[in-house]
């Protein structure tokens, strides 16, 4: 459940590309404190959040995050082996800023945990998915995306 204060700080990322459909997510912040941060990722069908990697700053290693699936299915793609016939495709026009392809395929129940300073992206299934994220402090602003069009943090369009 999803208190009413809950909704309002629900933060619409569209990566600054005004495509939420195909690359965006819904992000609520549970707790980020010093040590440690949970957040709940909501995903529409097909829906991508874009590749990047949480590096070091200010001598601090990056993010390291958990992500367990609690409902629909998320595909995670990371360093690796380059899966045969992977499930997703990057959104049309961008295909050239998906450079890791190591399949990880979660359902509800399922998590993987990604190292800091690790490329990685994800997309939904075919009917959207919800993610929990468990992880370090989250410094968002930091974060290095491979598209260099994207930006992290939500602007107001005027």
């Amino acid at each position: 459940m999803v208190t009413p204060k809950e909704k309002e700080q629900i933060e619409t990322a569209d990566f600054g590309l005004d495509q939420f459909d195909k690359t965006g997510l819904g992000v609520l912040v549970y707790v980020n404190t010093d040590r440690c941060c949970a957040k709940e990722l909501a995903m529409w069908p097909r829906q991508t959040c874009p590749e990047h990697r949480h590096p070091t700053v200010n001598g601090q290693p990056g993010k390291e995050e958990t992500f367990r699936c609690r409902w629909g299915k998320v595909f995670l793609y990371v360093s690796g082996a380059k899966a045969a016939k992977p499930h997703c495709k990057p959104p049309a026009g961008r295909e050239k800023t998906y450079t890791v392809w190591h399949e990880v395929a979660l359902g509800p129940g399922d998590q993987y945990t990604i190292a800091p300073d690790t490329l990685h992206w994800f997309q939904a299934g075919d009917q959207g998915a919800v993610v929990s994220e468990f992880s370090t402090n989250s410094t968002d602003e930091n974060d290095i995306f491979t598209d260099q069009e994207i930006q992290r943090l939500t602007r107001v369009k005027d």
